[in-house]
């Protein structure tokens, strides 16, 4: 805001400054207008005090006031805002003392302020005028009288929230006993503010014309006359009688100003509301001005009295009824017939304009007060009032407003009454109400139904029984007299309008609904008592209308009182006719009527069959049921159906009239055509029976009819009628308990329930209707009994359960229409509506077959979805029912036995899947978190206890579980056996069945989560027990092999279902876990110890909490299985010290045994696996120990060497011994990986003899391998042989030295030579087993076997003897040897096993470099003579290619290029890639091996196959879309990442972490090597391909591979030892170049070769340096020729700069170029031009004429063009 040199406002000369603006104010006073408070004359100014100069301000106020006061003098909204709220907030907070400083100052602010235009402002004010208040208190009294009249004004602020702050800090200030006194202490000032703002004020004087906008000011104007108005009005109630005196002469001139009465017709509806306001208070307060001023105010409200404003309208009202009241001349100012009237009847004939329930209630207290002398004649006006009141009715607006509606008919009858009881004996009067205003109302109204809301029946009601009472109260014969008369002449014309509506054939379906309720109202009169309630409540202006006489007070009614009001109001007038008993001179004439249009309607129901009067009749009989009734119906009929009838039945006919019109008449209608709805025929039948003398006659009745006369629909009817009227009951109560309907009812159920097996014949409606008759009677309840007898109840129920039992056996297609959906609903609704009775057993067998029909799949019940969701909502309605009864109810209900009895065999019988298992675990969800609704706590624990198995159970479900899960844990080692144990497996035929373990520990550890989530505490440690089934199951699952998809489903399920350790443990209290975990690990070992293991190493469990439980170590021994296994698998968790005092434990017991004991489990064989455990973890590094155990081992040899299984056969050595044998071969094994200290040389001949020999055992016993200790035999046997051979290969000088003499010259030449004889023919003969799968136990030797054979050096591989194995028409130049190794190994790689595939590559890898020379040395033979001469590499690998090819065709060939595909590992695409990637990392390596010249046919070979265009498409998918290794992003930005290109690939066989990254890994290598060795086949794919390929190629190879190709490139060009005579080349690696100088005698030739950024896609762009003695012709020649090499060979930049040097050198030596090629020596088979026109002598390539030819379609030179030869 600041800056001096700011433009100002336009007219704005000099800065604003608060303090001369003051001074101003003060020395002008008053004559600057436009400010608040500051009017045009000196006289005025008392109420604001003006400042004398705001210097003072500064001395006397606090400086954060001072602040303050001044932002509230600014012109921004915000900053006013602001400041007032920051001013209450101080007021609050400061001392009193400082805030008293403010006082002088704030009447100015606050009358100025709380005017603002701002309403959020205005009440910010009053808000910290409150603050204020509270704080000084008293201290404001001498400012009082400055600001009264301003806070008057703001209590009636048009901004409700505003005026509600305001009339808050008047309460603050003044109770309301001292509100009267304050307001008399301020009354003239006040007066006098209102006064000049009402007579004074204008919009310009107000608020300043130069700054605030005339919208603005007018709105400002506006609302502050409204708030004087209202104000003056506030003033006025508020005052002290004894001081009105006082103000007469203030309010004298008020009114004598005309400006004050023409607000009463100002445009603005705000201003007028406040103005009739006022003039009520004025006629209220001070009558006698006002009668004074009648000539003003009565035009002024009367004239106004068609105002129809809804803000205007209430205060008009008030005003007019006032004005009635204190100005009893008031007609003298006003024409009441041409004005007044006229506009109050217009008003009343539109029906209000929307304002009815405003206006209405004023009509009947301004008629009251009308003076006869204006009402006269009194006929036409009453007439024409009325009538008019009844044309409101018509418009379209009330008949829509019940509301609207309702008060136009209470008015008319208000009127019609006070207008009778006022004109009582004035027959012309009493006749035109009568006859020309109430009977044509009514019958207008029975035309349109929508007006019969209105309460109209009710009100004619009251009215008839009002003037009855008085009739028989008055004692006036007279007055008596006339009414007789009136109520007379209304029956008569009523019956009139009544027969006229009734007596058409075709009679109007309104008016005779009309009638009949008419007639009900009229009969029963207690009901508009009811209807007076639901009216809105009444208002009576007693004490406001003195003069009223009684009989008027009880009809003078307005809107908004309290209905309590009301009801006291109207009661005195009903009370006498809330009996039944019917005044008598309403009995007769309605009576009569009633007799009549009965008759009528009989008539014509007899002639034309007319529904619409049967409907009548029925309604009108059951109002009016009386025997006469029913006599004058029959006529002169005699009874005529005797013969067959019973002799009661007869009898009561001859006696009842009432029960002959009903077997005469009325049994005829009911069985005539079956009306839809016919209940107002079986109201008729309640009519009748209702004329019988007792229930036992109607009972006779009932049961006659049942038997035959009465059909199923109607029995429905009558039974659903009496269910809805309990009157109705009472009388049929004796015949629904009785045997007649029982019996009847039972016989339907068992009809509808077989009803599939009959012909459906009937319609679907014709079952429905039954089936509803059936649910009715078993759920309808009264008085908590059923409405039949209980025994029926009983044997439906079984019928419908038998029938249920069923549904089972039948097909899904019988299902869908048969009963279960009917039996559903049935159930459901006696389920639902059995509240107070207790199920019946009969029910409970119902519930559960409900149930078990819910918990099974579908593939058992054959039931559609749509039943299965009926069934379990009714069963859930019903196991709801139960539990919510009384009494103990788990021993009582034999639902709750049964079904858990049920559930537990369910889940032990095996015969679940996972469908199956996931519907019953949903059923159970359900029925569990049903029963935790119960009132009984330990319910659900109970329940759960009793699907609980027992321990033995428990064992044999364990035992049942198949045994594979072993094979994992005895191949890591982590745990040892020396026993057969592998009884089950999974058989064929239950591959999709669960183990019944499984399912029982998931249906516990289901119920047990609902369970915990209520915090419901089990007994028994079941919950620890649960949770340790469900342990054991999983651990069993984890530990398998290959599971089943099935086993992988059903945890996956428990996933989902949230049925996890993690949840279950957090939810209960499982503190005993652990110690029962260990009781069983330590008891029988297997899975429970692993359980452990899994535990810790999931963080679940810390070590330190195991700790406890192992304390004694002496506790695990003597070994038995369970302690060993225990202590195998804590291994890993315990601390050194803990391992120590094992070993120590151990040691000894090692030294002692006898050949027997050796192989025990608590002998040589249980210590020894303890001591592999510990040794396995790295927790030993005391080399003599585990030297002293070598000797011992050795010792164990001398002694006992038949126990050692050397070069044996296994089928007859017992599994102790096997035991035994693996461990001392495990020992073996970690002692070469773990021990650092060297070994004697009887040691080293110890172990590779031994080695040799369990591998002599291991080859011979193959055929064995399915056993699983034999499988582990020879697992380690080759892990031996792997881990010497690796120890070997590893061998370095510093290491070689420790070693004896000749150890490794006899590891090369014996041993080494021993192992790979052994394998290499084991290898093939296992693979040609069927079982392919790597992960399967079978092949698990495949591992170590395979690693071992990766280690397998080059000449032994050569000198290897396998079975010849050639394949006919195979080209190759190989000899016979190499080729059947390479047919042997070649195929390996398609096997389903990566060990297998991973050691042949590695075999195969060491043997391509050694094949290109075999058709180097045949290459004379493809001589020039071939068109496109092609080779293809060896035949083997090519073979084998084209299988894989087609293979990947199939996984990958529907995915487009550029989407990456993500092969799971371990699959069986996974080994159809591997194995297609490293065949062509063969292909590539040999292709490398080979020379230029090869390569050049290689290539074409590959060309032509289009095996290498199907590769790069194949690495488009595979390669990831960032190849940078993952752990990368941890590492720092700043070095280049590592990528899957700039990492060599480990292919390692145990490896198996980083498997997700293999064939990714792989892809980009092969790409790799392909760019390097093939640049110029890919540069043709690329360009040849289609656009999207072309752009995804670019960018991948430019972000990823081009850099380090590059780097490769000119690295190789740096450092190559290649030396070209006469020709220097230099390689420069920041710009991507490489420099060539070739000189000869004097020419010089520079070439630069520049790499593209998309190296080796882009092309190659060679530049020319210096150029020195040749002609540019020729310069251009040569660099076209180099770039071509470098565009077209497979090969490095050196190699391609090789070429051309040659080309070069045999141009200069003579040999001319080749005129198709212009190069001497071809670019692809780098022959020179031999083949020689005989004509012009020129010499061309062989395969560029071959090309020419070919291209031209001619055979003429391309020189001479002649013929060539």
């Amino acid at each position: 805001m600041g800056g001096k040199n700011k433009q100002r406002t336009k007219g704005n000369l000099r800065p604003s400054n608060s303090g001369r603006a003051a001074e101003l104010l003060a020395k002008e006073q008053g004559t600057v207008p436009g400010f608040i408070g500051f009017g045009t004359s000196q006289s005025d100014l008392g109420y604001v005090p003006a400042i004398q100069g705001a210097e003072e301000i500064d001395s006397l106020v606090d400086s954060d006031f001072r602040m303050v006061l001044r932002k509230l003098s600014k012109k921004d909204v915000t900053t006013k805002l602001k400041a007032m709220q920051e001013f209450g907030t101080m007021c609050t907070e400061r001392d009193t003392e400082i805030v008293k400083g403010v006082l002088p100052y704030w009447p100015r602010i606050f009358c100025k302020i709380s005017l603002d235009h701002d309403r959020r402002v205005r009440e910010a004010t009053q808000q910290a005028f409150e603050k204020l208040i509270l704080k000084v208190k008293k201290h404001l009294a001498p400012y009082l009288k400055s600001l009264m009249g301003y806070w008057l004004m703001a209590q009636c602020d048009t901004y409700t929230p505003a005026a509600c702050a305001a009339k808050d800090a008047f309460e603050a200030a003044f109770p309301p006993s001292k509100q009267p006194e304050a307001i008399a202490f301020c009354k003239d000032e006040i007066t006098s503010v209102l006064q000049d703002h009402l007579i004074k004020e204008t919009p310009d004087t107000l608020s300043d014309p130069q700054t605030v906008a005339e919208e603005e000011r007018e709105a400002k104007f506006y609302r502050v006359v409204t708030c004087s108005l209202l104000a003056l009005k506030k003033l006025l109630c508020l005052l002290p009688d004894n001081e009105l005196d006082s103000l007469e002469e203030k309010f004298k001139s008020l009114l004598s100003q005309n400006k004050f009465w023409k607000y009463g017709k100002h445009s603005i509806p705000q201003i007028r509301s406040a103005y009739f306001e006022l003039v009520s208070a004025l006629c209220q307060r001070i009558p006698q001005l006002m009668k004074e001023e009648a000539s003003k105010v009565s035009p002024s409200v009367l004239l106004s009295i068609d105002d129809s404003d809804p803000i205007v309208c209430p205060a008009l009202w008030e005003a007019v009824l006032y004005t009635l009241t204190t100005i009893e001349d008031c007609w003298l100012h006003v024409n009441a017939k041409k004005s007044v009237f006229p506009k109050l009847s217009a008003v009343i004939r539109e029906g209000g304009r929307g304002l009815a329930t405003v206006i209405y209630p004023y009509l009947l207290p301004f008629i009251s007060k009308l003076p006869q002398t204006i009402t006269d004649p009194k006929l036409d006006f009453f007439k024409n009032f009325l009538t008019s009141v009844v044309a409101g009715l018509s418009t379209e607006r009330i008949k829509t407003s019940f509301s609207e509606c309702s008060a136009v008919i209470s008015a008319f009858f208000e009127c019609l009454r006070f207008i009778m009881q006022q004109n009582l004996g004035e027959e012309e009067i009493e006749e035109m109400l009568v006859n020309d205003q109430l009977i044509p109302f009514i019958d207008a109204v029975l035309k349109d139904p929508r007006l019969q809301d209105g309460q109209l029946f009710n009100h004619l009601a009251e009215t008839l029984s009002s003037w009855e009472t008085k009739a028989n109260v008055e004692k006036d014969d007279k007055t008596a007299h006339s009414l007789d008369k009136v109520l007379l002449n209304f029956w008569e014309r009523l019956s009139e309008i009544c027969v006229e509506k009734i007596n058409e054939p075709e009679a109007d379906v309104k008016s005779v609904s009309g009638v009949s309720n008419l007639l009900q109202v009229l009969q029963k009169p207690k009901s508009s008592l009811k209807s007076n309630k639901k009216k809105v409540g009444k208002v009576r202006f007693t004490d406001e209308l003195p003069e009223s006489n009684k009989e008027n007070e009880k009809c003078v009614s307005s809107e908004g009182e309290n209905s309590e009001g009301s009801e006291l109001m109207t009661e005195p007038s009903l009370t006498h006719n809330c009996s039944d008993l019917i005044s008598p001179l309403r009995k007769k004439p309605l009576e009569d009527l009633v007799c009549k249009l009965a008759m009528m309607s009989f008539n014509y129901v007899n002639e034309q069959k007319s529904e619409q009067h049967l409907r009548f009749l029925s309604t009108l009989l059951s109002s009016f049921s009386s025997t006469q009734v029913f006599k004058m119906l029959l006529g002169d009929e005699k009874w005529s159906i005797v013969k067959a009838k019973p002799l009661e039945i007869a009898r009561l006919a001859q006696k009842n009239p009432a029960v002959r019109f009903l077997y005469q008449k009325l049994i005829g209608w009911l069985n005539e055509d079956p009306r839809k709805e016919a209940g107002f025929l079986v109201d008729i039948l309640y009519s009748a029976l209702h004329c019988c003398d007792n229930n036992m006659e109607r009972k006779y009745v009932l049961d006659d009819l049942i038997e035959g006369d009465l059909k199923w629909n109607s029995i429905l009817q009558v039974i659903e009628k009496a269910c809805s009227s309990s009157d109705k009951h009472a009388l049929v109560t004796p015949w629904l308990k009785g045997e007649i309907v029982g019996e009847k009812l039972v016989t339907l159920a068992d009809h509808l329930c077989n009803k599939d097996l009959e012909s459906s014949v009937s319609s679907e409606s014709y079952f429905s209707e039954r089936w509803a008759l059936l649910s009715l009677v078993l759920s309808q309840h009264i008085k908590n009994d059923y409405l039949i007898g209980e025994v029926y109840v009983e044997r439906i129920i079984v019928k419908l359960h038998e029938t249920l039992s069923k549904a089972k056996e039948l097909s899904e297609a019988e299902n869908n229409d048969s009963s279960v959906s009917f039996i559903c609903d049935v159930a459901y609704n006696y389920f639902s509506s059995a509240k107070g009775c207790l199920l019946m057993p009969s029910s409970e067998d119902l519930l559960l077959t409900l149930f078990q029909l819910c918990a099974q799949s579908k593939e058992k019940t054959h039931l559609p979805d749509f039943l299965i969701c009926k069934l379990k909502n009714t069963w859930l309605c019903g196991v709801n029912l139960l539990i919510h009864q009384t009494g103990n109810t788990y021993k009582q209900s034999t639902f709750l036995c049964l079904s858990a009895l049920w559930l537990k065999n369910q889940v032990q019988s095996s015969s679940l899947d996972i469908k199956s298992l996931q519907v019953l675990l949903s059923a159970v969800d359900d029925l569990l978190n049903t029963l935790l609704e119960s009132e009984d706590a330990n319910l659900l624990g109970v329940y759960i206890g009793s699907v609980m198995p027992s321990n033995s159970e428990w064992e044999k479900m364990r035992q049942s579980l198949p045994m594979q899960w072993l094979h994992r844990p005895l191949l890591e080692g982590r745990l040892s056996l020396n026993y057969e144990c592998f009884k089950t497996d999974f058989k064929e035929q239950d591959t999709k069945k669960l183990p019944s373990h499984l399912c029982t520990s998931a249906l516990l550890s289901k119920m047990i989560l609902v369970a915990l989530k209520k915090e419901i505490v089990l007994e028994n440690n079941e919950l620890e027990k649960i949770i340790a089934e469900l342990l054991y199951s999983l651990q069993w699952y984890e530990e398998l092999d290959n599971p089943p998809i099935f086993l992988t489903g059903f945890c996956e399920m428990l996933q989902k279902m949230n049925i996890t350790y993690d949840n279950l443990c957090g939810l209960g209290n499982t503190s005993g876990l652990l110690q029962l975990l260990f009781n069983r690990s330590m008891e029988n070992g297997t899975l429970w110890c692993l359980i452990i293991a899994k535990l810790i190493l999931s963080r679940s469990v810390s070590s330190d909490e195991v700790k406890r439980h192992y304390r004694r170590k002496e506790g695990f021994f003597p070994l038995t299985e369970g302690n060993m296994h225990t202590i195998q698998s804590l291994c890993p968790f315990l601390s050194k010290e803990d391992k120590k005092e094992f070993i120590a434990q151990c040691i000894p017991p090692l030294l002692a045994w006898t050949k027997e004991d050796l192989c025990s489990t608590n002998g040589g064989f249980g210590h020894l696996a303890i001591f592999n455990s510990c040794l396995q973890t790295r927790s030993i590094d005391d080399g003599e120990l585990l030297h002293g155990i070598l000797k011992i081992l050795i010792s164990w040899k001398k002694d006992h060497e038949d126990i050692f299984l050397f070069s044996c056969n296994l089928s007859e050595v017992s599994p102790e011994i096997l035991g035994v044998n693996i461990e001392i071969i495990r020992f073996l094994s970690l002692f070469l990986k773990y021990c650092s200290s060297p070994l004697a040389e009887s040691e080293w001949d110890f172990i590779m003899c031994s080695m040799l020999a369990w591998l002599e055992t291991t080859s011979e016993n193959h055929a064995l391998y399915s056993v699983p200790l034999i499988q582990l035999f020879a697992c380690v046997s080759c892990d031996l042989a792997c881990e010497l051979s690796a120890f070997f290969d590893s061998a370095t000088l510093d290491t070689i030295g420790n070693l004896p003499v000749n150890l490794i010259s006899e590891w090369k030449e014996f041993f080494s030579q021993g192992i790979h004889s052994l394998l290499l023919p084991l290898l093939v003969t296992v693979t040609g087993n069927e079982d392919t799968s790597e992960t399967s136990f079978q092949n698990a030797m495949l591992k170590p076997m395979c690693e071992t054979l990766t280690y397998i050096p080059k000449d032994q591989l050569l000198s290897q003897k396998l079975p010849s194995r050639l394949v006919a028409g195979q080209k190759t130049n190989l000899p016979e040897y190499l080729q059947t190794l390479l047919n042997t190994l070649a195929p390996l790689l398609l096997y389903r096993a990566r060990p297998v595939q991973i050691a042949v590559y590695h075999m195969l890898y060491k043997l391509m470099p050694e094949l290109p020379q075999y058709d180097q040395d045949n290459l004379k033979s493809y001589g020039d003579e071939e068109e496109e001469p092609a080779l293809s590499p060896p035949a083997a690998l090519m073979s084998l290619l084209r299988t894989q090819e087609d293979l990947l065709e199939n996984v990958l060939g529907c995915i487009p290029v550029g989407q990456i595909v993500t092969i799971k590992p371990l699959s069986e695409d996974f080994c159809y890639v591997l194995g297609y990637l490293l065949t062509w990392k063969l292909i590539l390596t040999f292709f490398k091996a080979a020379s230029s010249q090869l390569r050049a046919l290689y290539s074409m070979y590959l060309r032509k196959t289009k095996s290498l265009n199907k590769l790069l498409y194949h690495l488009f998918r595979l390669m990831p879309e960032n190849p940078t290794y993952a752990e990368t992003a941890i590492e720092l930005s700043n070095k280049d990442p590592k990528t899957f290109f700039t990492e060599e690939l480990q292919l390692s066989i145990r490896e198996t972490a980083t498997l997700p990254y293999h064939i990714p890994h792989l892809a980009c290598s092969v790409y790799h090597m392909t760019l390097k060795d093939l640049p110029a086949m890919v540069r043709l794919w690329w360009n040849s391909s289609e656009k999207r390929v072309f752009n995804i190629v670019d960018r991948f190879t430019s972000k990823y591979v081009s850099n380090v190709l590059s780097f490769q490139e000119i690295s190789s060009v740096q450092t190559s030892t290649q030396l070209f005579n006469g020709m220097t080349v230099k390689a420069r690696a920041t710009t991507r170049e490489v420099m060539a100088t070739y000189t000869i005698e004097d020419i010089v030739i520079e070439l630069i070769i520049q790499l593209p950024s998309n190296y080796p896609l882009g092309s190659i762009t060679v530049e020319s340096g210096k150029r020195v003695g040749v002609a540019v012709q020729q310069w251009r020649n040569w660099m076209l020729q180099l770039s071509t090499y470098l565009t077209h060979q497979n090969g490095s930049i050196m190699e391609g700069l090789a070429l051309w040097k040659n080309n070069v050198d045999k141009r200069f030596e003579g040999v001319e170029d080749c005129m198709i090629c212009f190069s001497v020596i071809h670019g692809f088979n780098y022959s020179l031009p031999k083949k020689a026109c005989r004509t012009c002598k020129k010499k061309f390539h062989s395969a560029c004429l071959y090309k020419w030819f070919t291209s031209s379609n001619k055979s003429t030179c391309p020189l001479c063009r002649e013929t060539f030869f």
